[in-house]
């Protein structure tokens, strides 16, 4: 007897579903970065140098963070362990509000990319566009070139789409639920 796969499917808890969400940021952050490199990449030098020159200390945020906790702790670091650091930071930037988003998007009145997009574009503006410049992680935004902009958006869209499509991937996994079954 056929039964939907609906039927079948496991409950998913929220440690399940939240570990999901940190497992997908950090795909999600890989790729991301994959886009904005490819991206970095292509850019004219002026447009690189303008970019650079106004980020504070010459880094991105996540190493601006990594410095400032570096600091705070009194940590000396070579350049390797700093760059390391940096790393590490990038991906919790990304990891954690992955995790939070897992255990929100339900709640979202769209579903699938769209919402992927939705959740990438939020982030883009709050994190890029906004709180980074609060908190002293990078300049104000109108001292970046408009390309910084363009390329921040595209990757944060790739993020949050890759987000989307690894939960939804993880969610059918964890569940149970196969589309072979029904």
């Amino acid at each position: 007897m056929n039964v939907p796969h609906e039927q079948n499917a496991r409950k998913i808890s929220p440690l399940a579903t939240g570990l999901a969400g940190a497992a997908a940021g950090a795909a999600a952050v890989w790729l991301m970065d994959r886009a904005d490199w490819f991206m970095w990449n292509r850019e004219d030098e002026a447009t690189r140098a303008r970019t650079l020159s106004v980020r504070p200390g010459g880094e991105a945020p996540a190493g601006v963070l990594a410095a400032t906790a570096e600091q705070h702790i009194g940590a000396r670091t070579t350049n390797r362990q700093h760059k390391w650091a940096e790393v590490a930071v990038h991906y919790a930037i990304g990891v954690g509000p992955a995790a939070v988003y897992s255990l929100t998007r339900d709640k979202l009145p769209v579903s699938g990319a769209t919402r992927g997009l939705l959740y990438g574009f939020g982030l883009f503006l709050l994190q890029d566009e906004a709180l980074n410049a609060v908190t002293g992680l990078s300049a104000k935004p109108q001292r970046y070139p408009r390309q910084a902009h363009a390329r921040g958006l595209v990757a944060h869209l790739v993020y949050g789409v890759a987000t989307e499509v690894s939960l939804n991937f993880m969610q059918k996994a964890l569940s149970g639920s196969d589309s072979r079954s029904a």
